[in-house]
């Protein structure tokens, strides 16, 4: 067995909100689809999600805050489409910063870790 060369642990950040909302690194990503795509479908098809499970944490995040993080508009004879507004752009970064912060802060806890587990350990 070779030893590993770089720790492949990843600390998660979860932004747990007083009245039970969250935000993650899903909605976040999904964020990430939705600027890509233009479309919540297809950002929600990205991620093996269904619209309505993809439209309903687009609506959260939009009442989350003050002002909204997706605009969408419905279907029609030019279509629907979406788009990441410039607060949700704002906020996909700042949650970015944030997780590389994160990692920065723990990296040599993290490399601790990965040096003290077991390497028989299949993931």
């Amino acid at each position: 067995m070779s030893p590993r060369s770089k720790c492949d642990l990843q600390p998660v950040l979860r932004i747990d909100f007083p009245n039970e909302e969250k935000i993650g690194r899903g909605k976040m990503q999904l964020l990430e689809h939705i600027r890509e795509t233009g479309s919540i479908s297809a950002a929600g098809r990205a991620m093996d999600m269904s619209y309505r499970r993809a439209w309903l944490l687009v609506s959260e995040m939009n009442a989350m805050f003050a002002q909204p993080v997706v605009d969408s508009q419905r279907g029609g004879k030019q279509g629907g489409g979406a788009v990441v507004t410039a607060f949700g752009e704002t906020l996909l970064q700042r949650f970015r910063d944030m997780e590389k912060k994160i990692e920065t802060a723990l990296a040599s806890d993290l490399a601790w870790l990965d040096a003290n587990r077991s390497v028989t350990k299949s993931r």
